[in-house]
């Protein structure tokens, strides 16, 4: 105990010395007005906008539609609009000091940016998923000086997925003096590690942007979990750096008995880095990272601080369903949470870098990432995506994105690509892929590289070379050729950047150790890549754009969840889906190898149908008439006992093979329920009930299974924050009067807010919905639809009120606070 008090102690003057805050951050959000088209003459500060609308920032001014058949965006866009935006802000400025610099930073806007300060064009950025900033010092002046942003999507079909438009990321302003760490010029790596003591590296990149040389210390305080001192430099590291020069300070530290970065123990520490001139603090950055090592293995895949894990992972696109691409964090966090209630650990972000935040959550929450740079090189998959800007911009995408992400202890690989066309053409595609590595491993040659292969033995990747210019080898689909290269060459390390929900591929993994793991395609539904319209969206995903499971996250749970902590059992209802109508785009065919059903071109929609899911996780068939159900049960226990209204319908072990334990039972209404057991004793049970007529409302907050069938006053509550990060979502369920849900997916469900707080979005999941999210109603689907709650002042109660056809209204409070901080978490 006293040597953590005298820790605390010691950590307090240096970490004072390092947030005195010689750099001010500060979020540059509020007070902007958008225009949904194009404005000649925008950029300048004569230019009238009193007329534009207000927003805050981040935005996304597609997601609002209409989506439209005819669209530019075609499928691949989700039908929704594209165009040109303006964005406009007024910096009014007392004075300027001529000592300061200023700098604006966006975490990434879509697409195509120009940026203007008071008239005159700042840069521009083609690729929307990238940060970059500018220096907005010789520009300003004391008074109003307007910063405009052009935004323009308008050539059409540019993605195959839907990438939303506008500045839909953070942004910041930055001041700093003239002598500076550049942006993301703290680089901090762990090389050596030790059950009893961690070697930490920080290194710093200084800029002297003044006219004369100046000597240049760095101090660096190493701060645990805790807020206990673990290391520090004390100012030794010093460099005389010349006018209008960089130079690099690098100092190692030692930190005993490090607490490890890990699944489920993510400890993260901060690297408190202060320059000093003069030994006056004139600069500071304070990086989060964790302290861990990994490795991949050829014969034995993948380990983490020694330990070895299969990488259970999912591909998740940066959409949030009816938040569209400007994505608050809490959203992120309901989803990545409901992903490992499934088993997932590992995300691979498709096919983008994602926003710098998302990330901090990974590495809060101890989840494994896959970042990935491109979906295409110089090869198009769309008329007007990335290829047109590859050769020009892809070396210094990457170098920003690498050295913006490398501190992450979350990411354990960079992804180069993902299906990338150019394959065929060797000639062109190694010198690329040569080039892409090099750049990965310059900026950071702590981490591997690999790619997303596509149909590597039909353009002899492995033969050829290419594969081998990778770290680890990812391929999508197709388990037995990777299997098969690894056995042609066994000092390869092999993972499946992208894989399918069927079966074989889970064994595959399963039963190769040299297999370190795979991303399914994809966690999560999304926007865009719909196939055809009516879809908006492709529903490939373990969940609902909801968060809501799918019936076949709870087969992938029965694989990937450990038995001993998270025994499972579910119960669902395997239907033979009609072929008249849209087929849902979440319908996998047991021996499709997920392909999607295809339906007649102009078939009308037949609501009768359910859309085409052949699993449901209901035991209320529309047809209630004597007849034969199929039952699939998933479990990770050692057997189940499947029961209909009290009376056992038979015992069966769990399959080796991982198949589904399967049932044919005559259709009866009342309880179906499950009961699993190992060794003998109760695990695990689950129960569908035939439902009755509708009778009320439930209101939740939360995301299981009970807590949906929970009286209203047993929901979970949150408090919640006027920060743009921060919203609540309330799921609206149909019941009978047990509590049972009602698949029913054509009851309006009416949302309104009281209090300090605002609706700002409504979902259900349904994909072939064409309902604006942007609104305050909502059809039900499978007996579900969402209110996503923002609050508006710190202090007060929300009430939500959702109202239906036939049934009482229901109510729930949210209670609101202060935000607890809003610095900003990044600085560039």
């Amino acid at each position: 105990m006293r040597r953590t008090i005298l820790f605390a102690v010691l950590l307090a003057p240096i970490v004072a010395n390092a947030q005195s805050h010689p750099r001010q951050i500060q979020q540059f959000t509020t007070e902007w007005r958008f225009l949904q088209s194009d404005a000649p003459g925008a950029e300048s500060p004569t230019f009238d906008d009193s007329s534009w609308k207000p927003v805050i920032l981040p935005h996304d001014w597609s997601i609002a539609g209409p989506v439209e058949e005819n669209a530019p965006s075609r499928a691949a866009g989700g039908f929704f609009p594209t165009g040109i935006g303006w964005y406009r802000h007024t910096l009014t400025l007392a004075k300027l000091d001529p000592a300061k610099r200023t700098f604006i930073a966006f975490d990434g806007i879509m697409a195509n940016s120009d940026v203007y300060c008071n008239g005159e064009l700042l840069g521009h950025r083609p690729y929307g998923y990238v940060s970059f900033n500018y220096d907005l010092t010789p520009h300003l002046h004391a008074g109003k000086n307007i910063i405009a942003v052009r935004v323009d999507n308008s050539q059409q079909p540019a993605s195959r997925w839907y990438p939303g438009a506008g500045i839909n990321r953070q942004i910041r302003l930055i001041t700093t003096n003239a002598i500076r760490i550049v942006p993301w010029g703290t680089f901090v790596t762990t090389p050596d590690l030790h059950n009893s003591e961690a070697t930490i590296n920080v290194r710093s990149t200084i800029l002297n942007n003044s006219d004369t040389t100046a000597e240049i210390t760095l101090s660096i305080a190493i701060e645990g979990p805790g807020k206990i001192l673990a290391a520090s430099s004390h100012g030794r590291i010093g460099k005389l750096i010349a006018a209008h020069a960089t130079a690099d300070l690098e100092e190692s530290l030692h930190v005993a008995n490090p607490d490890l970065w890990d699944l489920d123990h993510p400890a993260l520490y901060t690297a408190h880095v202060t320059v000093f001139r003069n030994d006056k603090p004139i600069d500071n950055e304070d990086v989060r990272f964790g302290i861990r090592e990994f490795r991949f293995d050829p014969n034995q895949g993948f380990f983490l601080n020694g330990v070895h894990h299969k990488i259970y992972g999912v591909a998740l696109h940066t959409d949030a369903g009816a938040l569209g691409t400007a994505v608050p964090l809490a959203a992120w966090e309901r989803r990545l949470n409901a992903l490992r209630k499934l088993g997932v650990n590992a995300i691979r972000t498709a096919h983008n870098p994602p926003a710098p935040e998302f990330l901090d959550l990974a590495d809060r929450m101890g989840f494994l990432v896959m970042e990935e740079m491109f979906d295409c090189w110089t090869v198009a998959k769309n008329p007007y995506d990335y290829h047109l800007y590859f050769k020009e911009w892809s070396v210094r995408d990457t170098a920003d994105t690498v050295r913006r992400d490398r501190n992450h202890p979350s990411i354990i690989l960079w992804s180069a690509g993902n299906e990338i066309h150019d394959t065929p053409k060797p000639d062109i595609a190694i010198p690329i892929l040569k080039s892409l590595v090099d750049t990965f491993h310059a900026n950071d040659p702590t981490r591997p590289v690999t790619q997303a292969l596509f149909r590597p033995n039909v353009s002899h990747d492995y033969d050829n070379g290419l594969a081998d210019l990778l770290d680890v080898v990812g391929q999508n689909y197709r388990e037995q050729e990777i299997l098969k290269a690894h056995a042609d060459k066994p000092t390869r390390k092999i993972i499946g950047t992208e894989n399918t929900h069927d079966r074989n591929q889970w064994v595959a993994m399963r039963d190769h150790a040299e297999y370190s793991g795979q991303f399914l395609w994809s966690g999560i539904d999304y926007l865009g890549e719909a196939g055809r319209w009516p879809s908006i969206g492709a529903g490939s995903g373990l969940l609902l754009t909801t968060s809501l499971p799918r019936a076949r996250a709870y087969e992938r749970q029965s694989w990937w969840a450990d038995p001993k902590t998270q025994p499972m059992v579910r119960i669902a209802r395997r239907v033979q889906a009609a072929r008249r109508g849209p087929v849902d785009p979440g319908y996998t065919s047991p021996t499709s190898n997920n392909q999607a059903a295809t339906t007649a071109p102009n078939a009308p929609l037949d609501p009768t149908t359910r859309f085409g899911q052949p699993l449901l996780l209901d035991w209320t068939p529309k047809d209630q008439s004597p007849h034969t159900e199929n039952i699939e049960i998933y479990t990770n226990a050692e057997e189940v006992e499947l029961i209909l209204n009290d009376k056992s319908l038979g015992t069966e072990k769990l399959h080796p093979d991982a198949t589904p334990i399967s049932f044919q039972i005559p259709f009866e209404p009342g309880t179906l329920k499950a009961i699993a057991r190992t060794n003998g004793k109760v695990v695990a049970q689950d129960e569908l009930h035939t439902a009755g007529k509708p009778a009320h409302l439930l209101l939740t907050t939360g995301l299981t299974a009970a807590q949906l069938t929970a009286k209203p006053e047993n929901s979970p509550v949150t408090a919640l924050t006027p920060d743009w990060n921060d919203v609540a979502y309330v799921t609206a369920t149909l019941v009978d009067a047990n509590n049972t849900v009602i698949p029913d997916s054509e009851t309006r469900i009416h949302f309104s807010a009281t209090g300090p707080g605002q609706v700002i979005a409504v979902d259900n999941g349904n994909l072939l919905d064409h309902d604006p999210f942007q609104a305050t109603d909502r059809k039900l689907y499978e007996g579900h639809a969402l209110a996503i709650l923002r609050a508006t002042s710190p202090s007060g109660t929300i009430t939500l009120t959702a109202t239906a056809e036939g049934v009482q209204p229901a109510t729930i409070t949210l209670k609101t606070k202060p935000t607890v901080s809003s610095v900003p978490s990044h600085s560039f």
